[in-house]
C-alpha cells in the first residue's frame, strides 16, 4: 500500500511553519491515541502514521529531502518502513506535551490499565552484531543465532508468583493508577498516573516463585531465527521485534537489534549497489580480441574482449550487481579492463617488440571513439 503525502497526514500545507506541523501533529495525536480508541485497529495505524509524518516534517534536514525526492529521499530501517516502535511514540509525545499537560501525555487518557501502560512495563533491547558474506547480502538470507537472554519463568509463566497467588494492591485498591484532577490548556482533566507500589498491575504477589525469585525471568540460551533482506549493506541495523530480553513479571519483550558487517570478498568490491572487478588481460589478448571468465555472485560468467581494447576499457553487465534493500533495482557488474605489462622479458621477447615497435599499428593513434580514462568513468553513472 502506497504512503499517503505526509503534509496530507497532518493536515498542514508545504509551506506551514514548524509551530503549525507541531499543532497539527497533537490534534491528530489526541484524536487517534489508543487510549481513547481501545482495540480500534484503524485509529492505531493512523496513530502510528501521524507520528511518522511528524519525525519527517518536524526535522528540517528530513523534510528538506521530501520536499525535493518525496518518500524515496527518507531512510529508515531496513525494510524501508518507519521503525520506531509504540514506546517511542508516546515518550515523544509524552515530551512534546509535558508543558502543558501535567506529568505526560498518555497519562491523561488512562495510562494505569490502558494501552499504554503495557509497554512502560517492556524488556530490555540486546544489540548484537554478524557478519554477511557478499553472497548473503546479494540473495538476502535467513539467519539462526542462539544467545544468552531473560526469558519468562516457565514454572510461575513469568508472573513471579507462586501457584498464581497475589493480593490486591492496597496504594490503589486493585486499579492499577492513581487520579487527581489537573488544569491544562483544555480545561481541567483527570490525570491518571500508574500506581507506583504495584507498577500499574494492581496486585501484589503473595508468594513469590522459588524459580525466578518473583522477577518473573531467568536467563537461558535462546535460538532465534530472523530474515536478512537482499541489499542490506556495512553498518545498517535490523529490528526483530520482541526477540529481546523478557519483560520483568509480564509485559512485551524488548526488542534484537542486530548490526551488519560486510566480509569482503576477495574478487569483487562494492560500490553502492554495483560490484566492481578488475581483469587483467596480456597485450596478444587485447590485441586480437578473447572471450575470458570472470566471477559473479552466482560463480563464473564468460565475456568477449573485442580485438583492439584499450587498458581502462570499462564493460558493464546489467543487473549482476546487489539489488537495493528498498526494492529500487539491481546494480550491474562493472569490469574493468587493464592490459598487463610484462616488467621482465627474455631476450626472444625483446626481440619481438622491437620489430612490433616499428610498425605502424603499435604507433598509439587514438580517435575520438577512444575516451580517456577519466571521461570513462565519468561516462558509467
Amino acid at each position: 500500500m502506497a504512503k499517503r503525502d505526509y503534509y496530507e497526514v497532518l493536515g498542514v500545507q508545504k509551506n506551514s511553519t514548524d509551530e503549525e506541523i507541531k499543532k497539527a501533529y497533537r490534534q491528530k495525536a489526541i484524536q487517534y491515541h489508543p487510549d481513547k480508541n481501545p482495540g480500534n485497529k484503524e485509529a492505531e495505524e493512523k496513530f502510528k502514521e501521524a507520528a511518522e509524518a511528524y519525525d519527517v516534517l518536524s526535522d528540517a534536514k528530513k523534510r528538506s529531502r521530501y520536499d525535493q525526492f518525496g518518500h524515496s529521499g527518507i531512510e529508515y530501517g531496513a525494510d524501508g518502513d518507519f521503525n520506531m516502535n509504540m514506546e517511542d511514540i508516546l515518550s515523544r509525545l509524552n515530551d512534546l506535551f509535558s508543558g502543558g499537560f501535567g506529568n505526560g501525555f498518555s497519562s491523561i487518557f488512562g495510562g494505569g490499565n490502558g494501552y499504554a501502560q503495557q509497554y512502560l512495563n517492556r524488556g530490555s533491547d540486546i544489540r548484537i552484531r554478524i557478519k554477511l558474506t557478499l553472497e548473503e547480502i546479494v540473495k538476502g538470507v535467513e539467519k539462526k543465532i542462539k544467545i544468552n537472554k531473560l526469558v519468562a519463568c516457565s514454572h510461575c509463566n513469568g508472573s513471579g508468583a507462586k501457584d498464581g497467588e497475589y493480593s490486591v494492591c492496597q496504594s490503589c485498591r486493585g486499579t492499577g493508577k492513581t487520579v487527581r484532577v489537573v488544569r491544562t490548556m483544555l480545561g481541567q482533566m483527570q490525570q491518571v498516573s500508574m500506581c507506583s507500589a504495584c507498577q500499574g498491575q494492581g496486585k501484589t504477589i503473595a508468594t513469590p516463585c522459588s524459580h525466578c525469585r518473583g522477577e518473573g525471568t531467568v536467563r537461558q540460551e535462546s535460538e532465534i531465527s530472523f530474515k536478512v533482506p537482499a541489499g542490506i549493506g556495512e553498518g545498517m541495523q535490523l529490528t526483530v521485534a520482541e526477540k529481546g530480553n523478557a519483560a520483568r513479571r509480564g509485559g512485551i519483550n524488548g526488542d534484537l537489534l542486530v548490526m551488519i558487517e560486510e566480509i569482503p570478498d576477495k574478487e569483487l568490491i562494492r560500490d553502492g549497489n554495483d560490484l566492481l572487478y578488475t581483469l587483467f588481460i596480456n597485450i596478444p589478448q587485447a590485441a586480437l580480441g578473447c572471450t575470458v571468465e570472470i566471477p559473479t555472485v552466482d560463480g563464473k560468467a564468460k565475456i568477449k574482449i573485442a580485438s583492439g581494447t584499450q587498458s581502462g576499457k570499462i564493460l558493464r553487465l546489467k543487473g549482476k550487481g546487489i539489488p537495493d534493500v528498498n526494492r529500487y533495482g539491481i546494480g550491474d557488474l562493472l569490469v574493468y579492463v587493464s592490459v598487463w605489462i610484462p616488467k621482465k622479458l627474455s631476450k626472444d621477447e625483446e626481440k619481438i617488440l622491437k620489430k612490433l615497435e616499428e610498425s605502424e599499428n603499435f604507433k598509439p593513434n587514438p580517435d575520438r571513439e577512444d575516451k580517456s580514462i577519466f571521461e570513462q568513468a565519468r561516462s558509467i553513472n
